[in-house]
């Protein structure tokens, strides 16, 4: 350990794996450490036994579940042979983590399938999200006015370009707010609903308030990662789940050069007398770095706790009621429908997707925890998958961080939050990685290198 390193990476987690794939690339040497003898920190995988004990304190599971070995738990707090990312992870086929893997080649070591369905939840029951002007007008979701009103916004949305002006309508969407503009096409609330929250993705209305080009943005990369494969929703997954992905990265960072070090316990972060990082220490020995960058607990006085996500993870032996029996979907339920401050979110993936013996399925229920109830709080979600043959409750903290990384070099991943998409979590990547570098990272890929399997 007795070298300098541009950056040491501490913790193997997936944000903290990318971060080390695209630094390695970026031809920064970089030394990744890990407290655990395992890749993937909280990213790691479980078997049936592993996922028993974690939750239930025994190691005696139903042999009804079947064999331990075929069941492969994803314990990233997003998550599912059972591949559970414990939330859960659903990719879109146009989105940034798409890119990122192209842009790092890191495709050539995953395959990936098409997501089956996308629903959003109204009233008690659940309905396929429309996502262009046609689907509109088929949509139960609305009525026979509201649909034309409906229609017209997404051929508004479907046209707009950013660089043709005559695209715009005379609208400004950089001084418009999502609100100014839905408002001019009269659509009811409800239908904002599933707008802003099963297209645009957005998990409380604050976007409202904001300029409308991001929210146009985001219901334009739905459609267009919609459009991509034909296939029932926006999203893909990985064939046996995303339990490789930090491997993935993993292998990147060290096919240019990248020193991994796991098992290294108690990695103390060192500083000089101005507060300025200066290295890592783990077993008497000190690696001398310029940068570190680490998940909230490698440097727990260096970040604040902002809020919970309770989540439920459930085995079952069909899939989610009244989603066209999807071996693969994600139901999104809106805040106001339930009457609380964010959104909830239930995913379901199964043997179809290599991630859980045949005729199993994996649903998770996740929301930001308003309550220190989550059996009760996420009930509505539990409510729509009807029978299960196990279920799990948990809750995690959320951490961001609070240091001033341009005094002390320190770069710290936020928490993972209760969504049920990756778009979030690149975002925080690609921050850190510009403040790291003081480069935006160009995402401008061929998206054909990426494809989805064949049924």
């Amino acid at each position: 350990m007795d070298e300098t390193y541009d950056v040491i990476v501490l913790g193997t987690g997936l944000k903290e794996c990318i971060l080390s794939g695209l630094l390695s690339v970026d031809g920064l040497k970089v030394l990744h450490m890990d407290r655990n003898d395992y890749y993937g920190g909280e990213s790691t995988s479980l078997n049936l036994v592993q996922l028993w004990k974690h939750f239930k304190g025994n190691d005696k599971p139903p042999e009804q579940l079947g064999t331990s070995r075929e069941y492969n738990v994803d314990m990233i707090p997003k998550a599912c042979k059972f591949n559970l990312f414990v939330t859960n992870f659903f990719m879109m086929a146009n989105g940034s983590l798409v890119r990122i893997l192209i842009h790092t080649g890191v495709t050539k070591y995953l395959n990936f399938k098409a997501v089956d369905g996308s629903y959003v939840y109204k009233k008690k029951k659940i309905y396929k999200v429309p996502a262009t002007d046609v689907e509109a007008l088929k949509s139960p979701l609305m009525g026979l006015f509201e649909k034309r009103r409906a229609r017209k916004f997404f051929i508004y949305v479907q046209d707009y370009d950013e660089n043709d002006p005559k695209s715009h309508e005379k609208l400004d969407l950089n001084k418009v707010t999502a609100k100014e503009l839905i408002s001019k096409y009269g659509l009811e609330d409800d239908t904002i609903d599933f707008i802003g929250h099963a297209l645009a993705l957005h998990n409380e209305d604050s976007y409202l308030a904001l300029p409308a080009l991001n929210f146009v943005k985001r219901m334009k990369l739905y459609a267009d990662s919609l459009a991509r494969f034909q296939g029932g929703s926006p999203y893909i997954y990985p064939l046996y789940g995303l339990g490789e992905l930090p491997q993935a990265f993993a292998r990147l960072s060290a096919v240019y050069g990248g020193t991994y070090m796991l098992n290294k316990p108690e990695c103390k972060v060192e500083f000089d007398g101005d507060g300025k990082v200066i290295g890592v220490t783990s077993e008497g020995e000190t690696a001398k770095c310029n940068k570190v960058v680490c998940d909230p607990s490698y440097l727990p006085d260096k970040v604040k706790k902002v809020g919970k996500v309770a989540r439920a993870v459930c085995v079952m032996s069909h899939p989610i009621p009244d989603t066209n029996d999807s071996h693969s979907a994600q139901v999104i339920l809106p805040q106001k429908q339930l009457g609380r401050k964010s959104d909830m979110y239930v995913f379901c993936c199964s043997y179809a997707h290599n991630v859980a013996p045949k005729g199993k399925y994996i649903a998770f229920v996740s929301a930001e925890a308003e309550t220190d109830n989550p059996e009760q709080e996420l009930k509505p979600g539990v409510d729509l998958l009807g029978s299960v043959d196990e279920i799990f409750y948990d809750t995690y903290d959320r951490y961001v961080p609070t240091n001033d990384h341009q005094a002390d070099n320190c770069f710290i991943s936020a928490s993972y939050d209760s969504t049920t998409h990756f778009e979030t979590t690149v975002i925080d990547v690609m921050e850190m990685y510009t403040k790291i570098t003081g480069k935006v990272l160009d995402l401008s890929v061929d998206l054909s290198a990426a494809s989805a399997a064949e049924e």
